[in-house]
């Protein structure tokens, strides 16, 4: 269970699901049709040794009938795209959110003179750099990492790290919002607009309000009991319901909209359809959530 000013490792609450995602991000990669392909996150998951997905990565079958790696083939090609799209528009600044295990510095072909910022737990990007460091990789735009915990004062780590507000920007905020309270939440976006110059940009994986969030718990305990994936749970031991807060918390596209952006958005069914990623069949309930679930791009 949550609680505040808690922290985390990478094989621990809320850092244990940044290994899940570089495990289905690997999966995916070995796809025929893998949307994106990302060769560094089989290191991420070598190197912490969690028994669960070191066991996926060798034998992702239990995987197959489940959504979660065609939707991570997604969901990483949404942010792929927008970052791409944003510097080929003249952006050289990029903001990643709550990073985890994202190689989008060493992955994406960025334009010369592009800073990348990582933000994240202090644990989770000591362990990142040091697995890089062990393979030797280089990144492909100037990778600054920005050790701090996102409820407290971010901006000033980011600026101390050579952030500059003066000039436009690309955010992204993927596979975040659940897990911050209502109040860092609202915080998050205040800060993103303080921080925002003319011709900044953010794309978002926005999951919903307190409600929304309520019935993606009730879902998972009624249908992650064995009975809808074939006696299986992609994370394994680990209940993610138990990580995200459902307290109140502002509508982002109403809320960027207010302040002068330029909102767009997509829902998850689709962005799948766009990619040519179509979900499999499940209950009504589960494409109702879907439905919820959308994804924003917005410029300022």
């Amino acid at each position: 269970m949550r609680s505040d000013g808690d922290s985390w490792s990478i094989v621990d609450s809320v850092g244990l699901t940044a290994l899940a995602v570089a495990a289905f991000r690997a999966v995916e990669s070995d796809e025929q049709d893998a949307l994106v392909r990302d060769d560094f996150a089989p290191w991420f998951v070598a190197a912490a040794g969690e028994h669960h997905f070191t066991e996926l990565l060798a034998d992702s079958s239990a995987l197959k009938d489940m959504p979660f790696v065609g939707y991570m083939g997604v969901r990483t090609k949404f942010f792929d795209d927008f970052f791409l799209s944003a510097a080929a528009s003249g952006v050289r600044q990029a903001v990643i959110i709550a990073a985890g295990l994202d190689a989008r510095a060493y992955r994406l072909e960025w334009p010369p003179d592009t800073t990348v910022f990582e933000v994240d737990q202090p644990k989770v990007l000591e362990f990142k750099g040091k697995v890089l460091a062990e393979h030797e990789a280089r990144p492909k735009a100037d990778r600054r990492p920005v050790a701090v915990d996102l409820r407290d004062d971010w901006p000033a780590a980011l600026e101390a790290a050579g952030f500059d507000r003066a000039k436009p920007v690309a955010w992204s905020i993927e596979g975040l919002l659940p897990y911050l309270p209502g109040a860092a939440h609202d915080a998050l976006f205040s800060r993103i607009d303080e921080l925002s110059t003319p011709g900044s940009q953010l794309a978002v994986d926005n999951f919903g309000d307190s409600s929304t969030i309520q019935r993606f718990n009730a879902m998972r305990d009624k249908f992650m009991d064995k009975s809808l994936f074939g006696g299986h749970d992609p994370f394994g031991d680990l209940d993610v319901s138990e990580l995200f807060y459902a307290d109140e918390r502002t509508d982002p596209p109403g809320w960027l909209s207010e302040r002068g952006w330029s909102v767009q958005g997509a829902t998850s069914l689709e962005l799948a359809d766009k990619y040519d990623r179509p979900f499999p069949e499940f209950p009504e309930e589960f494409d109702d959530l879907a439905t919820q679930k959308v994804w924003l791009t917005a410029a300022k």
